[in-house]
């Protein structure tokens, strides 16, 4: 069978991830906040793992996300 890749757009992406999330509703947000660290996780390594991003970069990207989340609307 062949395989039919397309690509959306980060607005497109974003709107199906926040669709999906909301029908975790039943879940404590803490919960949900460890399964998508986990989750997270297993992503960047596999970015690493495929030569998609260097260490640098996965470092990067980390230090991004904690200053957007300790110190939000201060981007």
């Amino acid at each position: 069978m062949a395989s039919i890749s397309t690509t959306g757009t980060f607005e497109e992406c974003a709107d199906e991830l926040n669709d999906f999330v909301a029908t975790l509703q039943r879940y404590p947000h803490t919960m949900l906040a460890f399964a998508l660290r986990a989750h997270l996780c297993g992503l960047l390594q596999a970015l690493q793992a495929h030569g998609q991003w260097s260490r640098e970069e996965v470092a990067t990207f980390l230090e991004e996300l904690e200053h957007e989340t300790l110190q939000p609307g201060q981007s």
